[in-house]
């Protein structure tokens, strides 16, 4: 728990040729790391739709976490990069709903890289639990509306 009293809720998006591989090795090697990442297997990071962000978001995540293979290595040769560019137009949606784009985070992890994966979860964790709470309603009842200057 953190300072605060506040256990975030992070969904994870996790390649299934990378990241999730590292989790899981991450897991049976023993790493410590904290538990608020639910993780969901996606074949490739690259079909990871903005709209499964918004989502898990409005679901009640107050946070997510993207997580494929290294630009590169993809399984599909360019999946990654797709979702690089897919993540920069996340952001700046996120901006328009007035949602603090440190909440989703886009990372590489590979099989091979337990202790990676234990540490991006415990600095998005981390992160997340400084921000507090999301609060979808507040911020859904805010779309639209004109900001005063």
């Amino acid at each position: 728990m953190s300072d605060n009293g506040f256990e975030p809720q992070i969904v994870g998006f996790l390649c299934r040729w990378c990241t999730y591989t590292g989790a899981d090795l991450a897991g049976t090697s023993r790493i410590k790391y904290p538990p608020n990442v639910i993780p969901i297997k996606v074949m490739c990071s690259g079909r990871v739709d903005p709209s499964f962000v918004l989502k898990a978001l409005a679901d009640g995540a107050d946070g997510v976490l993207i997580s494929g293979c290294h630009p590169g290595d993809c399984h599909y040769s360019s999946g990654n990069y797709n979702a690089l560019k897919r993540f920069h137009l996340l952001q700046s949606t996120l901006e328009q709903f007035g949602i603090e784009k440190e909440r989703v985070k886009l990372t590489w992890v590979s099989a091979s890289e337990g202790d990676l994966f234990a540490s991006v979860v415990k600095d998005i964790t981390a992160t997340v639990s400084e921000l507090g709470p999301l609060n979808w309603k507040s911020v859904a009842s805010g779309v639209g509306e004109e900001k005063a200057s």
